[in-house]
């Protein structure tokens, strides 16, 4: 991050009185005041519980000149369109009406905030979903149909395997706009896409996940072991 970037944000935030006065805990999540100065984004502070593999963190991003928040959920990190904006003023209007609420719907499932389409798409009552295994090749259901993840671009992540000792994952979601699921993994967080779980109902991604998934798993779960084996040697 250039110099001039980072000086003027500590100049910009250094006063910033609601950064001053924000709560130790919120929500079930714990404030960390560290910044954090990345390749082009500056983390002013977030909150945290890692407990739940959740955080949510306040930063300004060089390369669009904006104050923004990002969430990770799991190994998943997005950030949210409805908090960008240049000006500080108006970032802190946008964190008193919303961001509360955002920590809440971390924090506990909301099914208010889903699209109608995800209910008529019939994902949260989805039998095969109710089904899942919560453990299955080493990873563990973290997201599961019944509670669905809003992200960004109009999608939801539906399923989330997670091996968090590994940080990889095998993630399902589901696109309103193009009425369509598809998935990809992750090993040691760099994504791999897959297009052989690409579907356009629950019935086509039922079969699709009955017979590739666990495969897919193993396939994910070696690829991450290899490289671990191959880290230690170097080390």
């Amino acid at each position: 991050m250039k110099e001039e970037t980072i000086t003027k944000i500590k100049e910009e935030t250094d006063s910033w009185q609601y950064m001053q006065e924000l709560p130790e805990t919120w929500q079930g999540f714990t404030l960390d005041r560290e910044p954090v100065i990345g390749k082009d984004k500056y983390d002013l502070y977030r909150y945290v519980n890692e407990e739940w593999h959740k955080s949510a963190i306040i930063y300004f991003h060089e390369e669009t000149h904006e104050y923004k928040v990002r969430l990770k959920i799991g190994l998943i990190e997005f950030c949210c369109i409805e908090f960008i904006t240049g000006s500080l003023t108006v970032f802190e209007e946008l964190l008193k009406a919303q961001f509360e609420q955002t920590l809440h719907d971390m924090a506990e499932f909301n099914p208010d905030a889903l699209s109608s389409i995800v209910r008529d798409k019939k994902i949260l009552t989805w039998q095969a979903g109710l089904e899942l295994p919560a453990e299955i090749e080493g990873f563990s259901l973290f997201i599961r149909p019944q509670e669905p993840v809003k992200i960004n671009n109009g999608s939801y992540i539906v399923i989330d395997y997670v091996n968090f000792a590994l940080e990889s994952s095998f993630t399902v979601y589901y696109n309103i706009y193009r009425d369509e699921f598809f998935a990809e993994a992750r090993i040691w967080n760099i994504p791999d896409v897959s297009y052989e779980f690409d579907a356009s109902d629950l019935a086509e991604l039922e079969e699709k996940l009955r017979s590739r998934m666990t495969a897919r798993l193993q396939q994910v779960r070696g690829w991450a072991e290899e490289q671990a084996r191959k880290e230690q040697e170097k080390a």
